[in-house]
């Protein structure tokens, strides 16, 4: 399959790189939308961590009158969690897993692999993680819902991955209710998911961003 281009990052670090984290972006968005947020991060230099923040391609989107912009995935109704293309979501979440085979390939352990993502990039994440064959690190899910909870086919072998869901309390475009909506469908299918809140729309604010490290950290840590 032929892989996604993507804006590739390293966090500074004294040692080599020996994780990887796949964030996705939303709706009209690219790669460059959180590869700034890179050097925001407090992380520790004994981390070797590469960012990968991939482009997705650019697709009529119905919601916004068939207008072509980036998308994982077409949104036929303003109804966000319930329709969705797809078929388009899945095949999103097979590229996912080309980024995740590759850098297995570049020699990083897939239990030091995190697949994060905002708002529609949040829930190809969900798949693209829940459904992969080997065992990954964590899933940052931000702003965003769990559009396939009904149709999904978890490996087994993510039963412990670590979650993070975050999402801001006055979001316009995904209801915080579709937050706590994901995580109680998480908590039904026998994972226990970290949920934050914050006083914000549909954005990052700095609190989350330390939230964020913080997870990062000990997720990597435990790996």
């Amino acid at each position: 399959m032929e892989l996604l281009p993507a804006i590739e990052m390293e966090s500074p670090s004294t040692v080599a790189v020996n994780a990887s984290i796949i964030w996705l972006h939303g709706l009209g968005a690219d790669g460059n939308d959180f590869a700034p947020l890179v050097p925001q991060l407090p992380l520790p230099e004994s981390f070797g961590i590469r960012f990968i923040f991939p482009h997705a391609p650019s697709i009529p989107v119905s919601i916004n009158n068939g207008y072509v912009m980036p998308a994982w995935y077409d949104i036929k109704e303003m109804d966000i969690d319930r329709h969705v293309d797809e078929e388009q979501l899945l095949q999103s979440a097979a590229w996912v897993h080309a980024l995740i085979d590759r850098e297995l390939e570049r020699g990083i352990d897939s239990r030091r692999i995190i697949v994060a993502g905002f708002s529609q990039g949040g829930a190809v994440s969900f798949e693209a993680a829940l459904t992969y064959a080997k065992p990954l690190a964590g899933i940052m899910a931000l702003s965003t819902y769990f559009a396939t909870a009904e149709s999904i086919e978890v490996s087994p072998v993510q039963k412990d991955i670590p979650i993070m869901i975050c999402h801001g309390t006055m979001d316009p475009v995904v209801p915080e209710s579709l937050g706590k909506k994901s995580m109680a469908i998480l908590q039904s299918l026998g994972f226990a998911p970290e949920y934050h809140s914050y006083p914000m729309e549909h954005s990052l604010c700095p609190q989350q961003v330390g939230d964020i490290a913080d997870w990062i950290t000990r997720v990597l840590a435990e790996a």
